[in-house]
């Protein structure tokens, strides 16, 4: 497909600008839990939602490492901002790697989002089935009509759904021989019952709340991909591996907001029994130290590991990309926490940000697939290597 459409390419050097105007926002989206639409917007008019776009659609055609930056940068600001972003940037991503979208189906898409913020996002996790990243088939049943299809079936923890232009809805058909496939449903359209159950401790402002699909109609051309039902359609975790590592710089642009809190506290907190900063003392020193040096060596391994994906380097396995989300996130979590320790009360105050920090960053090891499922690809691989 070709197009005359022309995306503007993200000025990666004013990312910074972004992460300001997402920052001053998100605590009060933190306490309401609103849709976050004026982050949003910021991540539109910078061109940081269609970055992913093909050169071939018109877009910037930007690859791994620049999503990273991007992801790291709004998670600095607001992550659930960043975390609904991620979710646009990700099917532009697959769409560029591998074209599966009817061509006519994605050109709306294109369209629409050379005008105004446009957000895509998969839906699969479901109740009985739980994370597909553990296997298993949906139970979300597409129904062939005359027209095309209807959906009906229930989903969980359906990102941004308040604000999604395009759900595409994992379901199984009704045919005599199943097939699982994804299916593009508008956002608008009748029969999407959302229920409001997204409380979260972190990530409020996400808005992952459940939805119930009721005979919902779609035409026959907005299957975005379909296979043979059986083991081949379940998730594959491996080939999805390299797009963890944006997410896991995500949690990395948190853990920053939350260092940069530490430090300010440091200089600007004078005991008066000591008489200066505790930024001069052995104590926060070594801390600083220790936090630095966990989110330093994460960076390393996620920007680094991505600048590898982009250069096709084939010895960059999935189960490396995998590991580095692991210890990535393992690093974010205990640097914050580490942080909180220094701090005591006040860094469980809610009346600043480390607060909340730390509760966004709890969920970046939540994020399928989860870490034991992780390791499991990671050990086998390792102990297949010494056989």
């Amino acid at each position: 497909m070709t197009t005359a459409l022309r995306f503007r390419a993200p000025d990666l050097a004013a990312l910074t600008s972004v992460t300001d105007r997402l920052a001053a926002t998100a605590a009060e989206y933190d306490r309401t839990s609103a849709f976050p639409a004026e982050g949003i917007s910021a991540a539109h008019e910078a061109g940081l939602l269609t970055a992913t776009v093909a050169e071939r659609y018109g877009g910037p055609g930007l690859g791994v490492a620049a999503t990273a930056r991007i992801l790291h940068a709004l998670g600095e600001g607001d992550p659930s901002v960043a975390l609904i972003a991620a979710m646009s940037l990700t099917v532009h991503h697959r769409q560029a790697v591998r074209p599966h979208w009817p061509e006519e189906l994605y050109g709306q898409v294109l369209a629409s989002a050379a005008e105004r913020p446009v957000l895509l996002n998969h839906v699969r996790v479901e109740p009985e089935l739980g994370s597909p990243a553990r296997g298993g088939l949906p139970r979300t049943v597409a129904r062939r009509t005359a027209t095309g299809w209807s959906l009906t079936g229930r989903k969980r923890f359906a990102t941004g759904v308040e604000g999604l232009d395009w759900l595409l809805v994992w379901a199984t058909t009704d045919e005599a021989t199943p097939r699982v496939g994804t299916f593009a449903i508008p956002g608008t359209a009748s029969g999407i019952e959302i229920t409001h159950r997204w409380d979260h401790l972190g990530l409020r402002a996400s808005g992952s709340h459940d939805i119930a699909l009721h005979e919902v109609e779609i035409p026959t051309d907005s299957v975005v991909d379909i296979a043979a039902h059986g083991p081949g359609a379940e998730q594959d975790n491996r080939a999805g591996a390299a797009l963890h590592l944006p997410l896991a710089a995500l949690y990395l642009g948190v853990a920053r907001a939350a260092q940069r809190y530490f430090h300010r506290f440091a200089h600007e907190r004078i005991p008066a029994n000591l008489g200066h900063p505790v930024a001069r003392t052995e104590r926060f020193r070594r801390a600083a130290g220790e936090i630095a040096l966990r989110l330093d060596s994460a960076e390393q391994l996620v920007f680094g590991g991505a600048e590898r994906v982009d250069a096709a380097d084939d010895t960059y396995t999935p189960e490396l990309a995998l590991g580095a989300r692991i210890l990535a996130d393992r690093h974010a979590v205990e640097a914050v926490g580490l942080a909180i320790r220094l701090l005591g009360n006040p860094g469980l105050s809610r009346d600043n940000p480390l607060e909340r920090h730390f509760r966004d960053v709890q969920c970046a090891p939540v994020h399928a697939p989860q870490e034991d499922v992780a390791l499991l690809a990671v050990g086998s691989r390792a102990l297949e290597g010494t056989r």
